[in-house]
């Protein structure tokens, strides 16, 4: 009688060789297909290295991209330089200038200053001061610093790091900005008092072609997967639709979900079967990652568009304000900030003998939402 276990995983096995490789945080040691925007970013960051203040730099591109990476990849080697302070700042998650310097405070000291009896003032000035102490130089990296700008916190953010030699003489700090949003112009949208300050090195990430992915995830697959258990036709199917939707992270994701998929199989290698079974929730993504950034504020006006969609602005209000209480102003910048995430979309249409109205839809299937909400 034939065995029935041949080509099954049992319990304890697995078709990963180092499953991380596929997770958030990993950082390729072979970075591939940036090379001109790595140069750009060493270029300007390397008089930190000799005890001086870096150039500013802005990072910009889609997502899915390579940004990200290529901060974490050159912070980590200034990590490793003495004098040298390097802090990355998740802006989705510390979207006010008091939360920025919250962060690089608990870079410098090892522990997070209180949420809440602490001035500003005071916050910046014992930064500041340990700065000058150590003679570190700083460099801020603000990743995803589009959410500043959608909380108006970007200008007053960028003008306290930029300006802090002037009331602390010695202070050295350099900004990198990342941004996703590929509509907003980051320059031309922060104030004068910034704008003269802040000329900037810029190191545009486009989005990868087919090839690229293709090379990409074929090595995340040689490092990541046991040899021979994904196939060469599935890193294929896998390849094409993450062109398809230019976005990396869309092929990272569905590569670790075919292989965990197969081991719910109990099978010893990936197959296409796998890559279809998971590729709707792998291309949502991006979808996923936006709403669970959200605010409890902001997912309750997405749920309100949600259930009314398509309905006037004016009418979309008066349900969320029976949930909130919040004002007119405060909505309409927060519907603001939904429709430059590409969440819903508020398009202006003319009414008759009534000026102008905005109406409120949602960028994407009602159902996917509803259920990530």
């Amino acid at each position: 009688m034939a065995d029935d276990s041949d080509g099954m995983l049992s319990w304890d096995e697995s078709v990963f060789r180092d499953e991380h490789v596929f997770e958030i945080d990993y950082v390729p040691e072979a970075f591939r297909h940036r090379e001109s925007q790595l140069q750009t970013l060493q270029y300007a960051l390397r008089p930190a290295v000799r005890g001086n203040r870096p150039l500013n730099a802005i990072v910009r591109g889609p997502p899915g991209t390579g940004k990200t990476t290529a901060i974490q990849k050159l912070f980590g080697e200034l990590g490793g330089q003495p004098g040298v302070r390097p802090v990355r700042v998740n802006c989705q998650v510390d979207g006010t200038r008091y939360g920025v310097f919250s962060r690089v405070f608990q870079s410098i000291f090892d522990y997070e200053p209180p949420s809440s009896g602490v001035s500003f003032k005071k916050l910046f000035g014992q930064v500041a001061d340990r700065l000058v102490d150590e003679e570190e130089v700083l460099v801020v990296a603000l990743d995803d610093v589009n959410y500043l700008f959608y909380e108006n916190e970007a200008s007053d953010t960028l003008y306290s790091l930029l300006r802090a030699h002037e009331t602390h003489p010695g202070a050295k700090v350099g900004v990198v900005l990342v941004s996703s949003d590929t509509d907003l112009d980051v320059v031309e949208a922060l104030d004068g008092r910034v704008q003269s300050v802040f000329r900037p090195e810029e190191a545009y990430f486009p989005v990868y072609d087919r090839e690229e992915v293709a090379d990409i995830l074929g090595e995340r697959v040689r490092v990541g997967f046991r040899d021979g258990a994904l196939p060469m036709s599935v890193l294929d199917r896998v390849a094409e639709q993450t062109a398809e939707a230019g976005d990396l992270r869309v092929g990272i994701d569905m590569l670790r979900r075919a292989g965990l998929h197969a081991e719910s199989r109990a099978s010893e290698t990936v197959e296409v079967e796998d890559v279809e079974a998971v590729s709707e929730r792998a291309r949502n993504h991006r979808l996923t990652r936006d709403i669970e950034a959200l605010s409890d504020v902001e997912r309750a006006l997405l749920e309100t568009v949600a259930e009314h969609d398509g309905g006037r602005a004016g009418d979309v209000y008066d349900a969320f304000a029976e949930r909130t209480d919040l004002g007119y102003t405060r909505y309409t910048e927060l519907v603001n900030k939904l429709d430059r995430l590409d969440l819903i979309d508020a398009r202006y249409e003319s009414l008759e003998g009534r000026g102008r109205s905005r109406t409120l839809t949602l960028a994407h299937d009602a159902e996917a939402v509803e259920r990530r909400l």
